[in-house]
Parts: structure tokens; C-alpha cells; sequence
């Protein structure tokens, strides 16, 4: 290659090189590749020599055109890198930092006192039951001596389903887990020791009533089971649920359809804040012949007690709670207390 040729070679080299982006590149391009660059000029010179000299002429500057070409892409692909690694600089992000995290959840206060309520009745023989929220009318009602147009209905009219079951029977929320002592009862023979904890509905909204809430459902049948069997029970229960002896029970007399005799079982501490004031816990009883006789056994042979607590009046007393709505209007303050 002639001097010349290397000259220019060199030339264009340096002045790419020079070209800080790619705009600058182009007009440097332009001198020697261009409409009006060197090589073009060289090219119409082609035009005024024989033919063995434009062949020989004309492979010298494509020789020429292919190096500068050349060098024209390896500083294109420089400046496109330098583009991209700026880019990269004031786009970056740490892969490495920590995403965000979770928060610690924790178990709901009711639901805390589910839990404890089933260790305590497991520790002492009773069985843990749970079944369908949505039931029939013969399993929510009729089966524990609340037949159709009694008034004892009025108290738990609830959310019925806008259908039936198989047999033809309407079907509603339940009211209280009280049909599973019937499903259970008819599933298994005396002896039978179970508690039915679980969700119930009724049409019910104030500070210690909702329509949603959480009950449980206990249930001793067998061929000499008494009211001091029930007080024994109970008693250590709640002794145990609220970690204390300072307490006292009294049986109140009352009425419920499904029990005969029937009782509400009111709680006094003997010490503490609460200490001196009754407070009503629970309804209790002897299960009426009549249920005896729907469970599918002999109530000439068989006897038992049954009671029903609420979850939520259980977890106000233990916690301090004053108005049950708290436990599901989702504030946070109030929630996170129980899991510090």
C-alpha cells in the first residue's frame, strides 16, 4: 500500500477516534467516505486512466475504502459500549440489597382462645368435633326440641339459604354449633364426651354481639352423669382457662328448649380487677329427653349435661377486651398487642 493510501488510513484513524459520539463520528465519516470525502475524489479519478490501470487503480481504494470502513465500525461500537455503560452507571440498581420485608403475622385473640379451649377439654377426655356452617332446619332446630312456630325460634331467626337440602329440609346458617352434638351423638356410642367449637351467625350487632361469632359446644352423655359432673367440669375449665383458682361459679335458673333442667353459669373473681362482680358465661344444662331421644338413644338409660360458651365473651374476660367489635374491625393497634 502507498504512502499515500497509509496516510490516509492514518488520517481518518485518528479523526474517528477523536469523535467524542456518534454524531461527530458521522461528520468524520463524511470526509472520507462521503458524497464529497476522499475516497469519492479518488473514484473519479478512475475516469482518466486506461483499463489495466483503473483495475489496478480501482482494488487499491476499495482496499483503502474497507480499511477506514473498518475503522469506522470499531469506533461506532466503542462509543455505543461507552453509551451503554452511562447508562448502566446512573440506572444501576442493587441486586444485592434485601427485598422488602414481610411483616410477623400472628394468630388472631379469638382464635388463641380456640385453641386453648380445645387443649384444655382434649387434657381432660372430651373429643373435638367440628361440621357444616350451613345446616338443616331438623339438625339446627328440630332435633334439640325447637320445633317449627316454637317460640324459643324468635331468639335465633337467622341468615337462612334461598334453597334446600336433599330431603327437602330449608337451610340457614347455623345458629350454634349445638348440631354437631347431634351429628356426633349419632355417629358414636355412649360413652360420649365431645365439644363442638366453630362459627356461628345470628342477627345480632352491638358492643358484645355480632353477627358472625365464635362458640362452643359441650356435650357428656352417658348412664349417670349429673349436675356436679357438669359443675366439675366447668369449673376446672375455666380454672384453667384463666390460670386462677380466685374463682367461683353459681348455677342460675333458666330456660332453653334443648336442655331440661336449665341453667346460665355466672362467673365471679375472687380477686383481681373483676373481682366481686358476677358476670354471665355461659348457658348450660341436662340434655332433654327429648334430644337424648333425636341423638338416637334411650333417655331411660342415658343422661347427660350439655353447655355453650361464647369465644369472644371467653377472650374479653381473659384480655380485658370491653367491646367485641374490636376482634374484626382489622385494626392493626389493637391486634398486634396480643403477638408482642
Amino acid at each position: 500500500m502507498t504512502g499515500l493510501a497509509t496516510d490516509l488510513i492514518e488520517q481518518a484513524r485518528a479523526q474517528f477516534e477523536q469523535a467524542a459520539d456518534a454524531a461527530a463520528l458521522e461528520n468524520a465519516k463524511a470526509k472520507f467516505l462521503g458524497k464529497q470525502g476522499s475516497l469519492t475524489e479518488m473514484l473519479k479519478g478512475l475516469a482518466k486512466l486506461d483499463a489495466d490501470a483503473k483495475r489496478a487503480e480501482g482494488a487499491r481504494i476499495n482496499q483503502i475504502k474497507q480499511e477506514i470502513e473498518g475503522l469506522l465500525n470499531v469506533r461506532r461500537a466503542q462509543l455505543a459500549q461507552a453509551e451503554l455503560n452511562m447508562r448502566l452507571a446512573s440506572e444501576t440498581i442493587d441486586v444485592t440489597l434485601p427485598g422488602r420485608g414481610r411483616g410477623k403475622g400472628g394468630i388472631h385473640p379469638v382464635i388463641r382462645t380456640w385453641h386453648r379451649v380445645e387443649e384444655i377439654f382434649k387434657s381432660i377426655g372430651f373429643d373435638v368435633a367440628d361440621g357444616p356452617e350451613i345446616e338443616n332446619d331438623w339438625t339446627n332446630f328440630t332435633a334439640l326440641n325447637n320445633p317449627e312456630n316454637h317460640p324459643a325460634r324468635s331468639m335465633q331467626d337467622t341468615f337462612y339459604v334461598d334453597m334446600k337440602d336433599d330431603k327437602g329440609l330449608p337451610l340457614l346458617l347455623r345458629t350454634h354449633t349445638s348440631p354437631m352434638q347431634v351429628r356426633y351423638a349419632r355417629m358414636n356410642k355412649p360413652p360420649i364426651k365431645v365439644i363442638a367449637p366453630g362459627r356461628t351467625y345470628r342477627v345480632d350487632s352491638d358492643a358484645t354481639h355480632s353477627p358472625m361469632f365464635h362458640q362452643v359446644e359441650g356435650l357428656w352423655i352417658d348412664e349417670n352423669i349429673s349436675f356436679a359432673d357438669l359443675k366439675g367440669v366447668y369449673t376446672n375449665f375455666l380454672r384453667c382457662f384463666f390460670e386462677t383458682d380466685d374463682l367461683v361459679l353459681r348455677f342460675r335458673p333458666s330456660f332453653f328448649p334443648f336442655t331440661e333442667p336449665s341453667a346460665e353459669i355466672d362467673m365471679m373473681f375472687t380477686s383481681g380487677p373483676n373481682k366481686g362482680r358476677w358476670l354471665e358465661i355461659s348457658g348450660s344444662g341436662q340434655v332433654h329427653p327429648d334430644v337424648v331421644r333425636n341423638f338416637g338413644l334411650d333417655p331411660e338409660r342415658y343422661i347427660g349435661f350439655a353447655f355453650g360458651s361464647g369465644l369472644e365473651r371467653l377472650t374479653m374476660l381473659r384480655y380485658g377486651v370491653n367491646d367485641l367489635r374490636q376482634f374484626f374491625e382489622g385494626d392493626l393497634r389493637f391486634l398486634q398487642q396480643f403477638n408482642d
